[in-house]
């Protein structure tokens, strides 16, 4: 007998810089932020540009970082967040 597994990822999963708790992204989040890669505006916490539009995301509790999906994949690796702050900067 097999058991199904039902969970939200988002209680099981930390930002991986501040540690605190992630909650899924708004659209409309996503759709600023991909807009601003398509222009060639967003870099990751370590400076390199974003290429890549990201599919959907998590947030940080603070809602400072956007830890991005990718091929259905949360990408979880602090290099890889996207810092939000550049995002109010832009306007």
């Amino acid at each position: 007998m097999t058991q199904e597994l039902n969970f939200n990822l988002a209680e099981m999963i930390r930002c991986p810089v501040t540690k605190s708790d992630l909650t899924k992204a708004m659209p409309e989040l996503l759709a600023t932020v991909n807009e601003a890669i398509a222009q060639g505006l967003v870099v990751n916490q370590v400076g390199q540009l974003v290429e890549v539009k990201v599919e959907s995301g998590y947030v940080n509790e603070d809602a400072s970082l956007l830890l991005p999906i990718r091929g259905g994949i949360v990408i979880l690796i602090s290099d890889e967040a996207i810092p939000l702050d550049q995002l109010t900067l832009q306007n």
